[in-house]
């Protein structure tokens, strides 16, 4: 199933006349900015949404890939007229529409899954390296992770960001912005 996508004028024209913007983005996301009044509703944990009789729903994430690769869901989500805002909150922050950010004072880390990345990454690259420099058995790090990533793709699950997540840095983070 797919769901409409509309662009950021027809979006908030129909939040004008009662829609329901729903963020589906992760915690981390939405916590460093958000559109005032977007309800929270992470695609890790999708619930449905409870939108007034007749009103419809529109979801969002970063740059629209999520939404558009998650249609299915989100309209099973819905359970009553749902769209998917193309490019996400990055086109409403270029359409210059009002955004919710937390006070400079609240430090935060990088978002989890550029985290992920960079882990990977490194893991990997050093696997390499290792694997040529020291003995081929390194090499095994490499294909553990590209297996783990696998995994993650496949089910939705990472075990990486999991971990990240519990490290002090994002862990304080979250405490500070109450999530």
């Amino acid at each position: 199933m797919s769901l409409p996508i509309i662009d950021v004028a027809r979006a908030r024209a129909l939040i004008d006349q009662g829609a329901v913007l729903v963020d589906i983005r992760e915690a981390d996301e939405h916590s460093r900015e958000h559109v005032p009044g977007a309800r929270h509703n992470p695609l890790s944990r999708l619930a449905p949404v409870d939108a007034p009789a007749g009103a419809a729903v529109i979801f969002h994430c970063r740059s629209g890939a999520r939404t558009a690769a998650n249609a299915t869901r989100l309209a099973d989500a819905a359970g009553c007229d749902a769209y998917l805002l193309e490019g996400g909150i990055d086109a409403w922050k270029r359409a210059g529409l009002p955004l919710a950010t937390p006070p400079r004072s609240v430090r935060q880390p990088i978002e989890i899954m550029r985290q992920v990345q960079i882990t990977a990454g490194s893991l990997v690259l050093l696997g390499v390296i290792l694997g040529f420099a020291v003995s081929p058995r390194f090499f095994a790090l490499s294909g553990f992770i590209g297996a783990g990533l696998t995994f993650a793709g496949i089910s939705g699950w990472c075990g990486m960001a999991k971990v990240l997540a519990l490290m002090p840095w994002n862990r304080a983070a979250a405490r500070a912005m109450g999530v």
